[in-house]
């Protein structure tokens, strides 16, 4: 019954087949009511579809691969910028260079004529960017209303969101989208006629501009220059006020001097002042003189002081160094009568070298080890003997000795080195006296050399 009713239908427009079948799917239409009996099957001919009366109207607004190339073409150029034509180009690779873009017009043209994806795209892009002039158009309800909103459009410079909206209107003509286009072709020719006429007019604005901007930089100099004078004239007026004002103020005071002077007061006050500061200078010298007496004598008395210090430091070296001498004496002697020299066992070292010291006892330090039964090696620390020695000459030696107040820096540690490496007792001791000496030989012997033990930490605190 269906598709009966539908060739029927088909048999009764005027329309081709493929425009008849395009309007039924994409438009309503609407239906005369039939006479009674009109469908059954020996009243069915063909004089009865006349009463049917078909109203086919557009569904909805047109896409532009539906319009006509001479429309699409003002559509792109119009509605489209160039910033957008790139982005669409770049995003589907077109074959045209993206610095040519009459090239990209003519291929983005080329791609509206038909349905795919990229004039999918840009018609959604129009029709989200112009959706206000989109919703504006749809009070429009037929073609000259469209065509009169178009013209209202066109007057205020509302061009692109209108060309839009027009020309995919779903009330708009081929007449009216024909009219539309006109006004854009003159458009385009009254614009490039325009912007001509502007081009000249810029140029030359530009040129009185650049004529206009010399002079005012002269002018400008011209001020600086008269400003700059003026300003030097005003710092030199200014400079002359002040000094006029210092000598008004100096002229003042010396008047005022004058008139003291001339009066006899300032040479009687002067005279008074003078005697005053002569008895005055006279006590400072006598007092001068004094503080220079008890300087002298605190001098003489400090003096006495320190050889009395270091008569005493003399002599309790060498009471130590005697007591040291008798302790090892009696060691030997009596070895019952000294508890403490059988817990500290003596140790004999056949060869003992002394690294620093005072070359001029020398001769004194050897005939205390020779008393021991010692036989001394001397090296100076690097004042005449050469650093270069010390290992042979530790490596030769049983023990070492080294009065730290008389050694040089590198010699001092080089020994150090030296002995931890060979296992040589070492002995660090403060003072180059020959009672220090004697002393250092004597803990030396008794076995309490090492250059670590905490009694010697403040011997290792040495000067150059």
């Amino acid at each position: 019954m269906n598709g009966h009713f539908l060739q029927c239908l088909y048999q009764a427009s005027d329309l081709p087949p493929p425009t008849w079948h395009k309007k039924i799917m994409n438009a309503p239409f609407l239906l005369t009511q039939p006479k009674s009996g009109m469908f059954t099957g020996e009243n069915l001919n063909e004089t009865d579809f006349p009463h049917f009366v078909v109203e086919l109207k557009p569904a909805k607004r047109s896409k532009i691969w539906q319009l006509k190339e001479a429309n699409r073409c003002p559509l792109i150029g119009t509605c489209l910028s160039v910033d957008d034509l790139l982005r669409f180009a770049k995003r589907y690779h077109f074959k045209a260079l993206s610095n040519d873009a009459f090239l990209l017009h003519i291929e983005m043209v080329n791609y509206m004529a038909t349905r795919n994806p990229i004039s999918e795209a840009v018609q959604k892009h129009l029709d989200a960017r112009y959706q206000l002039f989109i919703a504006r158009f749809e009070s429009a309800k037929t073609d000259a209303e469209v065509l009169n909103l178009w013209k209202q459009c066109f007057t205020h410079g509302e061009i692109a969101g209108a060309l839009w909206a027009a020309l995919t209107h779903k009330e708009v003509s081929d007449e009216t989208r024909g009219a539309i286009y006109a006004d854009i072709h003159m458009h385009a020719h009254q614009m490039g006629a325009g912007q001509a006429a502007d081009a000249r007019r810029l140029i030359q604005l530009e040129k009185d501009h650049a004529e206009m901007k010399i002079a005012m930089e002269q002018q400008k100099q011209k001020h600086e220059r008269t400003e700059a004078k003026l300003r030097q004239r005003l710092q030199g007026c200014l400079a002359e006020a002040q000094h006029l004002h210092r000598v008004e103020k100096n002229l003042t005071v010396l008047q005022a001097r004058l008139a003291t002077i001339e009066s006899g007061k300032t040479m009687t006050e002067m005279g008074q002042r003078l005697m005053k500061l002569t008895i005055d200078n006279e006590q400072l010298q006598t007092t001068v003189r004094q503080l220079d007496q008890l300087k002298q004598s605190l001098q003489l008395a400090c003096n006495k002081i320190a050889s009395l210090i270091r008569d005493r430091e003399i002599l309790t070296e060498e009471r130590d160094t005697l007591k040291a001498r008798l302790l090892t004496v009696t060691t030997h002697d009596v070895p019952d009568e000294l508890p403490h020299s059988c817990d500290e066992p003596q140790i004999q070292h056949d060869c003992v070298i002394c690294v620093g010291g005072r070359i001029a006892l020398l001769p004194q330090y050897r005939s205390l080890a020779e008393q021991l039964g010692i036989h001394l090696i001397h090296h100076d620390g690097g004042q005449q003997d050469a650093l270069s020695r010390l290992p042979e000459m530790i490596s030769r030696a049983d023990a070492v000795i080294c009065p730290t107040d008389c050694v040089s820096h590198a010699a001092y540690y080089q020994l150090k080195r030296l002995c931890k490496r060979n296992g040589k007792p070492c002995l660090l001791f403060r003072g180059t006296s020959v009672s220090s000496f004697a002393t250092a030989l004597a803990k030396l012997t008794s076995g309490k050399a090492s250059i670590n033990s905490v009694d010697l930490d403040l011997s290792e605190k040495i000067t150059e």
